[in-house]
């Protein structure tokens, strides 16, 4: 009985101190990063916009009807229509859905790839490290985008093509930071603690180094979708993306954007201006949430919590 009862007041404080963790990083955000929480906004509209893409289109995003050729903004089409009839405002917003699936999708494999190659040469080092880090090295001589631009090619476009190929490329090359890390952390005092008491290398690696690392994966992941997004616009620009008629921000700038442009302006100033918006929205987040996650960051002389305390002092 006086078991459960410990075993319910752990549970109950690790679960106050999860909810004052998000309540302290939402009110830091609120109060430190103000820039940091207009991108937080941009990328929740973002993400809304594009899992309920389907609910918010008044139209579907291949629905032609070539009575309305580029046709001028109306209360049917806020924002035109482009050379097809194709409700310009419905392709924009099927375009967040693209970016969406995309950049998520992407930045996950890259970072389970970051995960798997990091860890392994910072924690074994010796021989490993030196092959994973040689190959790492041979990686990051080439320029990113011309792999993309062969792999592409060799594969062929599509979603899943684009999402295999960013995912390696920006996997590989982010396993240095997660290499720096777990190097520092396996150097403390509880990883020989639980090396003495028997813990094996999987243990070890699953159960004490990788929540410790947890922090800059979340910054990475957070500004990695930004790139992610940036290079599938680019290479759908490219026409190496994802193919038509599934509409693509980079996509619509190239094909109907340049050609049309004169004619009706909003073809490439839209979608440009979306991608543009999510990318620094993107960004600022992901900057405001290294700052917060950061400890050499948390204790600042301009930081809420020391303002608070110094105020609580005086009172």
């Amino acid at each position: 009985m006086g078991n459960n009862v410990v075993g319910a007041e752990s549970i109950q404080v690790l679960v106050q101190k999860k909810r004052g963790f998000w309540k302290d990083f939402i009110t830091r955000l609120v109060r430190e990063k103000p820039l940091g929480l207009v991108g937080a906004i941009i990328f929740l509209v973002f993400l809304f916009t594009g899992i309920f893409a389907d609910f918010l289109a008044p139209y579907g995003f291949n629905e032609i009807n070539p009575v309305l050729y580029l046709k001028p903004p109306s209360p049917e089409h806020w924002l035109g229509t482009d050379n097809l009839g194709r409700d310009l405002f419905s392709r924009v917003i099927y375009g967040a859905r693209v970016s969406v699936i995309v950049g998520f999708s992407a930045t996950l494999f890259s970072i389970v790839i970051s995960i798997i190659l990091g860890m392994a040469s910072g924690f074994f080092g010796g021989a490993i490290d030196m092959a994973i880090q040689r190959f790492v090295d041979a990686w990051m001589c080439f320029p990113g985008l011309i792999i993309l631009i062969v792999a592409i090619s060799i594969t062929g476009p599509g979603m899943w093509q684009v999402i295999i190929v960013l995912g390696l490329q920006y996997g590989i090359a982010g396993s240095r930071i997660i290499r720096g890390t777990v190097i520092s952390v396996k150097q403390n005092v509880y990883i020989f603690a639980a090396r003495t008491f028997g813990a094996s290398n999987l243990r070890l690696l699953v159960k004490h180094i990788l929540p410790n690392i947890m922090a800059p994966i979340i910054v990475l992941f957070s500004i990695r979708i930004a790139a992610v997004i940036l290079v599938e616009a680019t290479l759908s620009f490219l026409g190496l993306g994802v193919p038509p008629p599934e509409p693509s921000w980079g996509a619509m700038l190239s094909t109907h954007g340049r050609t049309y442009m004169t004619q009706a302006p909003l073809l490439g100033i839209v979608p440009g201006l979306a991608l543009a918006m999510v990318v620094f929205g993107i960004n600022v987040f992901g900057d405001a949430v290294r700052d917060l996650l950061d400890p050499r960051l948390r204790g600042g002389i301009g930081s809420y919590s020391v303002r608070k305390k110094a105020r609580a002092e005086q009172a």
